[in-house]
């Protein structure tokens, strides 16, 4: 494995430091793109909105009840309690 140089350990460094918030920002934007889709397309979104509720640290029942219920709006709220505790 290469050496990094310092410029890429600070770059990878400041992903690592705002994962939780990059996260954050990708289910602000899908939940959007639930609101627009049907079809495949929303089961697409939904699959990728799993994983990134995932890295925010939500229990798999939790994230299952949401996929089940197929309403961005909860997800919508969840993200609202999720700024406001930042």
């Amino acid at each position: 494995m290469s050496e990094y140089s310092k410029y890429q350990r600070n770059i990878i460094k400041g992903y690592y430091d705002n994962r939780e918030g990059i996260a954050l920002q990708r289910v602000q934007e899908l939940v959007t793109e639930l609101y627009l889709s049907e079809g495949k397309k929303r089961e697409r979104y939904w699959t990728q909105l799993r994983g990134h509720l995932e890295k925010l640290g939500l229990k798999p029942d939790q994230i299952d009840h949401l996929v089940q219920q197929d309403r961005p709006e909860l997800v919508a709220n969840l993200v609202k309690k999720m700024f406001e505790k930042t």
